[in-house]
This record gives C-alpha cells, sequence and structure tokens, in this order.
C-alpha cells in the first residue's frame, strides 16, 4: 500500500474455552487463575499483544515481582513468538510495536520499587502472578491506570492461591467483598485448573502426574484451585463450616468480654463471650481504620452497648504515655461513657497462637464459633501467612489481615486458665495482675 510492504506474521495457537473468556473480558480488572498450568501467561501475553496491534500507541505496562522472571517467563518467550514484529530495548525496558504501541516492564518485589510508578499513566496494566504483591502495591498500579487518548483502560492479573497478595486478591474476585469505594461491576474472576489446558496434558502429561503426588495443601491449591486453603497457610484448621454459625445459634447465657487490637490503620474490636463449658464465641466484630483514640473508645462502646460486658482486653502499648499529650490511650479510651473496664492483654505471641489453635482443632476439647456477621475476621484468619523465619509464629504481612485476628488472640488469653473478671485491675493499674495459665 503507497510502495510500502505490509509483513504478515501468523500467531500461532488455539485459545481454550477459559482463555477465550480471558480474551472477551470487557471488565475494568479482570483475574484469571487459580489452579498452575492453566495457560495464564501464554493469555496475558496474548492479549497485551491484541491491544497493541488493535490499538495504534497504546500504552502498556507488564509487570511481575522480579525483572528476571518478567524476562524468563515473558520477554523472551514474546521475542521468539513474535521475532520481527516487536522491538525490544533492554536499556528502557520496553517492547514497541512499529505502530507506536509498546509494552513497558516492570518489577516489584518491594514497596520502594512500586513508588517509581507513581504518576505515571498506561491504559492497560498487566500483573502476572499477582498474589505476590501487597493490596498497598495494587493500589498504587491502579492510580497508575489513566490517561487521555481513546483507548480502553483495564487491568489484568495472573493469580494463583497463596502467597503475601491470597487475602486481597481472594476477597476482590473470588468472595466478592466489596468497600464502600470499590464498584462490583469493574471486577471479573476467570477461573483456571490444568485441565483446561490440552496443549500442556498431550505436551507434558508429567506435571499433572507431578501436581497429583503433591502433599494435600499443596494439590489442593495447586491443582484444583481451592482458594481456602494453601501452603503458608498460619490456621489451615480453621474450616467457615465448622467454625461459622448462625447469631441465632449464639446462646443468651453466657459471659461476655471485648477485645481490641487498635492503630489509626485499624481498629479491631470484638465482642465475644465464654459459656460454662468454656466454649468461645465471637458474636460481633467492629473494624475501621482512621479512629484517633477516642473515637476507637466510642466505637468499642458502641459494639457493647445493650449487653453487660465484663471488660475489654487491648494490647499492652495502649498504656504508655504518648509524649504529645502525656496521657496514655488507655487513658483516653477509658475515658468514654460506656468503655468497659480495660485490662492490658496478654500479648505473648506463640502461646497465644498455640491456644487459638487448640481452639479450632477440633479434638480440641473447648472450641471457638464465630457469628456469620463477622465478615472481617471470617477473611483474616484463614489469610494469616506462617512466619519465615519463626513457624510457629504467624507473619506480620499481609498487615491488613493481622488486626483481627490479633484481637481474637488476645480475647483467647484473657479466658485461658483461671482468669477471673474479678481479676480485672483498677483501672489505675498499668498493668494487670498476672493470671495462672496452665501450660505455662
Amino acid at each position: 500500500m503507497n510502495g510500502h510492504k505490509i509483513k504478515t506474521l501468523r500467531i500461532s495457537g488455539i485459545p481454550n474455552e477459559r482463555q477465550k473468556r480471558f480474551f472477551a473480558s470487557r471488565a475494568k480488572y479482570t483475574a484469571y487463575g487459580g489452579a498452575r498450568g492453566g495457560g495464564k501467561s501464554w493469555a496475558l501475553r496474548r492479549k497485551l499483544v491484541g491491544l497493541c496491534l488493535r490499538y495504534a500507541g497504546i500504552r502498556c505496562l507488564l509487570v511481575r515481582r522480579t525483572y528476571a522472571e518478567l524476562k524468563q517467563n515473558h520477554v523472551l518467550p514474546l521475542l521468539a513468538e513474535y521475532e520481527g514484529l516487536l522491538s525490544y530495548r533492554e536499556s528502557e525496558k520496553r517492547l514497541s510495536f512499529p505502530n507506536g504501541s509498546g509494552i513497558v516492564l516492570g518489577y516489584c518485589s518491594a514497596d520502594r520499587d512500586v513508588l517509581r510508578y507513581q504518576g505515571q499513566e498506561y491504559d492497560i496494566i498487566a500483573i502476572d502472578e499477582a498474589t505476590q504483591l501487597t493490596e498497598y502495591q495494587f493500589s498504587v498500579f491502579k492510580a497508575c491506570l489513566r490517561g487521555v487518548g481513546a483507548y480502553p483502560r483495564r487491568m489484568y492479573l495472573t493469580c494463583n492461591p497463596g502467597g503475601i497478595g491470597h487475602s486481597w486478591v481472594k476477597r476482590l474476585f473470588v468472595d466478592r467483598v466489596y468497600r464502600d469505594n470499590e464498584n462490583p461491576d469493574d471486577y471479573c474472576f476467570i477461573p483456571a485448573k490444568v485441565y483446561d489446558n490440552p496443549v500442556l496434558l498431550s505436551a507434558d502429561p508429567d506435571y499433572v502426574r507431578g501436581l497429583e503426588s503433591l502433599p494435600k495443601k499443596l494439590r489442593e491449591a495447586w491443582l484444583d484451585g481451592r482458594w481456602d486453603v494453601f501452603e503458608g497457610q498460619f490456621f489451615p484448621e480453621f474450616r467457615p463450616e465448622l467454625h461459622v454459625c448462625s447469631p441465632h445459634e449464639i446462646p443468651a447465657e453466657i459471659r461476655r468480654f471485648a477485645a481490641l487490637d487498635y492503630g489509626f490503620d485499624m481498629l479491631a474490636a470484638l465482642l465475644m463471650g465464654a459459656d460454662g463449658d468454656g466454649n468461645l464465641y465471637v458474636i460481633r466484630e467492629y473494624c475501621r481504620s482512621g479512629l484517633t483514640l477516642r473515637e476507637a473508645g466510642e466505637a468499642v462502646a458502641g459494639l457493647c452497648r445493650g449487653f453487660a460486658v465484663d471488660y475489654a482486653v487491648a494490647s499492652p502499648d495502649l498504656w504508655n504515655r504518648r509524649q504529645d499529650t502525656g496521657r496514655s490511650g488507655f487513658e483516653i479510651m477509658q475515658a468514654v461513657v460506656g468503655m468497659p473496664p480495660m485490662s492490658a492483654a496478654d500479648n505473648r505471641r506463640i502461646p497465644g497462637w498455640r491456644i487459638l489453635r487448640q481452639y479450632l482443632s477440633p479434638h480440641g476439647g473447648q472450641w471457638l464459633k464465630i457469628s456469620s456477621d463477622c465478615h472481617e475476621l471470617i477473611r483474616c484468619l484463614p489469610a494469616l501467612l506462617c512466619d519465615g523465619e519463626r513457624p510457629e509464629d504467624a507473619a506480620g504481612e499481609p498487615h491488613s489481615v493481622t488486626h483481627a485476628p490479633e484481637a481474637l488472640r488476645y480475647g483467647v488469653m484473657s479466658r485461658y486458665g483461671s482468669y477471673r473478671p474479678e481479676d480485672v485491675p483498677d483501672r489505675n493499674f498499668r498493668f494487670p495482675v498476672p493470671s495462672a495459665h496452665r501450660l505455662f
């Protein structure tokens, strides 16, 4: 045309039914994942190339945890598959098309990496292995999804169960639990299993046999694509069918108490109860960020209103005096009308987690039941990860899922052994009178 020859490139490969759904999705955020071997990476590359060929000048960003992984899993296959169509500059970390479209290659292994993208604009953002990123990192990339051209603005994610980002991916795309500023219509999840990928099944049958021979938890996550169990999960004992109950199933004749974990990033407060046999119940919850100490105290008082509540346990750091006011958080919160008498929690981590695990065990004797109204605790408890250096402790990341379980640990420790409501110290005391514990 006009003396110029148009090069024809034949693109091989036939998408399976799940990949076709992925290609056809017009949602703002589309996640494709579940089990391993479902052909997610191939589909992601095809989607980006198709968009670049369809829209001249479109700006795409392809992200993975490290650049070495990105190069091995995407850059080299793209150059091999589209030789002559793509040009690649290592110094610019960019794949370019003749029509002016391009795929910028990014990585994000820590929060300091994601800050490099603040203020940048992309029409399409693709995140491979999204569960390896934190929710904060994901939120920064979401803010980059903007521009002035007449292009679609979409984000595509591939994901497998497990990893530091397991909780937010599961919340948004699997459980579909949304916050006030999130539109459910923006999110689409396409599950993938290795059995959906006939090319892999034919070319490498040993891969599937390898997945089938994995230990139970890994097999359920990697082969079956289960999001409620995964390797590294701190509380695999937690099962909604065992530990979650209707609010109407909680007995009326119980001794009630409260437990809270406070930080400006999140107040997690639980109204709990104990029956005469020592079984524990989580009756209600209040979880919200951005509260001052007084506002947090008012929220806990509101949570307890209408009930006879013996005491409230909280992290001992609330008893430290603040340099700006000379008052402790305990003093500020305890001054709120309706706040139950406060006590500093026994915040030993490993003993506390051990006791909580005992309550979750079907053979532990006494048991724990959580009201189905406690959505945040039910979401966060199974999302806790094992600490990489201390397997008996829960990891501090992702931090967003730690608050409600921490409050639960405080509550459980307050009931263990010979603790009695009358053991709550005078509110002028800095720390509570120690309780006797059977095992420690």
